[in-house]
């Protein structure tokens, strides 16, 4: 018999995942799923299925063959447009794919490492000369990423600012439709300008790049548009989700602040403990055999990640924060040919972004208590909408 997707959290615990899954994930670990629409497919909870699932080509990503497992989310009758490839399967998405992979080099990661260096110093120092309480989203989370997006793709620096807003006002809580449409048209028609002006003078930047190969125009500009989405909400978000797990657990905090080396285990952890995206939707090309069970071609299949990230199966004592774990094989980038093409850079900016805070702020604390934290239950990602903090006596 199929249910809804499990979606509410238990209160005062806004690191675990919706109620309902483990149990899922023990006794059912592939079970039917109702979805809004009406459509009759499956829900996937195992670590393992997941991962088997997220691999296996015969699962198509496209938007317009799928359905949705939550009312209201945005979705597609059509195919993506050219160059929008993460909505695409082979051998579409093996080419943008291949043009790109080699734009995310190790001297490129390395130099923005730098730069991510210097920009989180200049949001400390104006966190500290402001003085607390600051709502750590606007004042930290949001801006690095936002300033790396802009580095990557080449935005001039006196354009940043109006260009950082647009983007910004697209994942706005709320906002009106013509304000999000507006948003939407702007940030385009900025991309395209860009786009423009790097193909006449090319600089040392991604798009720059990308503009020496057979790529067209609009190719470019939804590349351009989909690096912006997939860069700078996710990682605001997990920066944020992660301050606030870490503060809700001063003994993991102390860890990180006296060992600062502990940032690379203590990023795969937060990012296995505390999955922002709270699922992923594949639609079968053809009958197939899973578990026991035949998903018939046409039969979409929502892939737990925040499921998948607390089996007891693949971790031990998953429901426990333990930044000393190591954490590898979780799905919080997903696997397979999707896997998340910017995984290295939100890696940096989080490996360098959190111990540069705590080790600033030793008296870091939240300003508010903690069930007064406002979630983002509503949205396709998870994080907060705020996190006030503040340190000092």
């Amino acid at each position: 018999m199929s249910a809804p997707l499990p979606t509410e959290r238990r209160p005062g615990h806004p690191f675990d995942p919706p109620a309902g899954l483990a149990e899922l994930r023990e006794h059912r670990p592939l079970s039917r799923l109702a979805y809004p629409d009406g459509h009759e497919g499956w829900l996937v909870t195992s670590h393992a299925l997941v991962r088997e699932v997220l691999a296996d080509p015969r699962f198509s990503v496209r938007p317009d063959l799928r359905h949705l497992p939550v009312p209201g989310a945005p979705g597609s009758d059509r195919p993506p447009p050219p160059g929008m490839f993460g909505g695409m399967d082979a051998p579409e998405h093996t080419r943008y794919r291949r043009l790109l992979t080699g734009k995310f080099t190790v001297r490129r990661m390395r130099l923005l490492s730098e730069r991510v260096s210097l920009i989180t110093e200049e949001h400390l120092a104006a966190m500290e000369r402001q003085g607390g309480p600051v709502d750590l989203v606007t004042a930290l989370a949001q801006p690095i990423p936002a300033q790396l997006i802009c580095e990557l793709l080449g935005v001039p620096y006196q354009d940043r600012a109006r260009f950082q807003q647009h983007a910004l006002d697209l994942f706005r809580l709320n906002a009106p439709p013509e304000e999000l449409a507006a948003a939407y048209g702007a940030v385009h028609a900025f991309i395209q300008e860009l786009v423009t002006a790097k193909r006449a003078d090319p600089t040392d930047d991604l798009l720059s790049d990308l503009t020496g190969t057979d790529l067209t125009e609009e190719e470019l500009v939804n590349i351009g548009f989909l690096l912006l989405g997939a860069g700078l909400d996710t990682t605001a978000n997990m920066l944020a989700l992660g301050v606030f797990a870490l503060l809700t657990h001063p003994d993991q905090l102390a860890a990180l602040r006296a060992d600062p080396g502990l940032a690379e285990r203590a990023v795969e952890e937060l990012l296995r403990y505390a999955s922002i995206i709270p699922f992923t939707v594949r639609t079968a090309l053809t009958d197939v055999e899973l578990n026991g069970e035949v998903i018939k071609a046409g039969e979409s299949v929502t892939v737990s990640v925040p499921a998948a990230n607390r089996d007891p199966a693949h971790f031990t004592d998953p429901d426990t924060l333990d930044l000393s774990r190591r954490a590898g094989g979780h799905v919080a980038f997903g696997h397979g040919a999707h896997q998340c093409l910017g995984q290295q850079l939100a890696r940096v900016e989080l490996q360098v972004a959190l111990p540069a805070l705590v080790g600033r702020f030793p008296g870091l604390r939240l300003a508010v208590p903690a069930e007064d934290v406002p979630l983002r239950t509503d949205m396709l990602i998870y994080g907060v909408h705020r996190l006030p903090v503040t340190w000092g006596a």
